[in-house]
């Protein structure tokens, strides 16, 4: 594409890590590009408050890499950082070697949080027709929840527990609603997210700070209950802590799925009493690959059409509760550091961006 159908001086708008709680918006100039690429304006993106709050915190293994399965992010943890990787855009110029019906289409990719980019067709998933846009924001989070159903092959009449109802932690809750199980019960310690995870379809959800409950003592009975009762727990709380409180809900030959990434934080496990008796198994779950077990029958292309199906089926965007302008960014991690009792997905938008 080199210079046609793009102008020398053209800019975009990118979020870069400066440094723990601090997020800078700058304006650059766009790289040039090649014949076999597009230019694809993003219209929001959408904010893992996961992995994004770990950075924005500043714990993160300095020089650990970032993800090499996605070419966006090659490179290392380490200030100044671009990140992210949920964009939802549309193709504004096809490079002379792209087919010229590429313009004009939604796609999602994975991408930091910028203005523009340039890709290889290749890189980008158009987006289905009958998707409202904001729905394909999910995208990341929703393969993270398939590949914990994958991981933790949840069956028939267990009781299932979810520590966590972050995004990630409601998505999962949601796909495991759709089977049938004797118990779904989640916890969070935020009474606005389990009040998401009931209508999202746990059968219970409770929090995990039980003292704070001293005027409802079903709640604490309920919580006694579970002990040694659980088949299958989902550790998504982002707490290094929680593990052990997933431990002791495990019954004999229990599984716990570790979904949680801590950073620089040690998780210090109490492994001498029932986790070492009981045979529980402790399994990391992490969404870059495929368990061996599985990947003879499984690639990403068939976890990816999952996705897009639990995606048609649920339709997340309606757990999206704050959009904030590119130019906000600052205030929109600030809200999810001080403020999470309030917020489950947050989204930066693109509207004003300069071309």
């Amino acid at each position: 594409m080199g210079t046609a159908g793009l102008e020398f001086g053209m800019k975009r708008t990118a979020v870069i890590f400066e440094k723990p709680f601090t997020v800078s918006v700058i304006e650059e100039p766009l790289p040039e590009a090649d014949a076999g690429q597009v230019l694809v304006q993003n219209r929001m993106s959408a904010i893992s408050p996961g992995t994004e709050l770990l950075i924005y915190r500043g714990l993160v293994p300095d020089g650990w890499p970032v993800d090499s399965t996605i070419s966006s992010l090659s490179g290392a943890f380490g200030y100044p950082l671009r990140y992210g990787y949920t964009a939802v855009g549309q193709v504004v110029v096809a490079g002379p070697d792209v087919d010229p019906n590429w313009t004009g289409r939604w796609v999602f990719s994975f991408q930091p949080h910028q203005s523009h980019y340039l890709a290889s067709p290749s890189t980008l998933m158009p987006l289905p027709a009958d998707l409202n846009p904001e729905n394909a924001l999910f995208v990341p989070a929703m393969e993270t929840a398939v590949n914990f159903m994958m991981d933790g092959q949840p069956m028939i009449g267990e009781r299932v527990l979810v520590l966590g109802q972050g995004i990630v932690g409601l998505l999962t809750t949601a796909l495991l609603s759709r089977f049938p199980l004797s118990e779904l019960v989640t916890f969070d310690r935020y009474a606005f997210r389990r009040q998401r995870s009931l209508e999202v379809g746990a059968h219970k959800a409770l929090d995990p700070f039980i003292q704070g409950n001293i005027g409802d003592p079903k709640h604490i009975l309920d919580v006694e209950a579970l002990q040694g009762e659980a088949d299958l727990v989902y550790e998504l709380s982002g707490d290094p802590a929680t593990l052990n409180q997933a431990v002791s809900f495990c019954g004999f030959g229990a599984r716990i799925i570790v979904g949680s990434w801590y950073g620089t934080r040690r998780a210090a496990l109490d492994l001498g009493r029932a986790f070492h008796r009981n045979r529980i198994r402790l399994i990391s779950s992490q969404v870059s690959t495929i368990a061996p077990e599985m990947s003879g029958r499984w690639s990403k292309e068939r976890r990816l059409a999952v996705v897009w199906d639990m995606i048609r089926n649920i339709r997340p965007d309606k757990l999206i509760t704050h959009r904030f302008p590119v130019e906000q960014a600052q205030q929109a991690y600030d809200l999810l550091d001080r403020q999470p009792e309030s917020a489950v997905q947050v989204v930066l938008t693109y509207g004003n961006s300069p071309m």
